[in-house]
């Protein structure tokens, strides 16, 4: 490895040290330069589905597989990201597994969000686009009116029961754990 990319990497590394507490997602990192399938340690599992549609190569090889427009879309959709999820967790890769497993919930969340909103809106304006703390939780009260779509809901329960089975994985769980160990190990 060339001396200025060894550079570049441990310069990313720390930068991803300081600018998040362990295992809180790090949004200061150049994400369009990073392969996380080379460098793993860069990697924070973050809350939720954060991190979902910016971890490459990830994105680009689960994203087009993710679609829940109704239930049958759903069972293809799910089961497909929850093959590439056990392929990812037999080649020992937590960042893919990890990766899978958001976009199963994110199959759950969006689909229960249209279920709910119809076009999928739940806020009259977007909270996060306003100026302020208090005016974001202003915003945040401002709920669309709940209406329930059975279709979507068929398809967000689909992925449900496949991330729920994801996040209890017992393999994804050793992963989890040694990810975080080896982060707190390096902090």
């Amino acid at each position: 490895m060339a001396a200025s990319k060894e550079r570049h990497i441990t310069a990313l590394y720390r930068r991803s040290h300081e600018a998040a507490p362990q295992g809180a997602f790090d949004y200061s990192l150049d994400y369009k330069q990073i392969d996380f399938r080379k460098q793993p340690e860069l990697y924070r599992t973050g809350k939720g589905e954060q991190g979902v549609l910016i971890i490459e190569p990830y994105k680009s090889e689960i994203l087009p597989h993710w679609k829940f427009r109704t239930a049958e879309i759903a069972e293809a959709s799910s089961k497909k990201i929850y093959a590439m999820f056990l392929g990812y967790l037999k080649q020992g890769d937590f960042v893919g597994a990890d990766m899978a497993r958001k976009f199963l919930q994110m199959g759950y969340t969006r689909a229960r969000r249209y279920a709910n909103h119809t076009g999928g809106k739940k806020y009259a304006s977007n909270p996060q686009l306003e100026s302020t703390a208090a005016k974001e939780k202003a915003a945040r009260k401002n709920i669309m009116p709940f209406v329930v779509d059975a279709v979507k809901a068929e398809a967000a329960e689909v992925f449900r029961k496949k991330w729920q089975r994801a996040k209890v994985h017992p393999k994804y769980a050793k992963l989890l754990a040694q990810h975080k160990a080896e982060v707190a190990g390096r902090a």
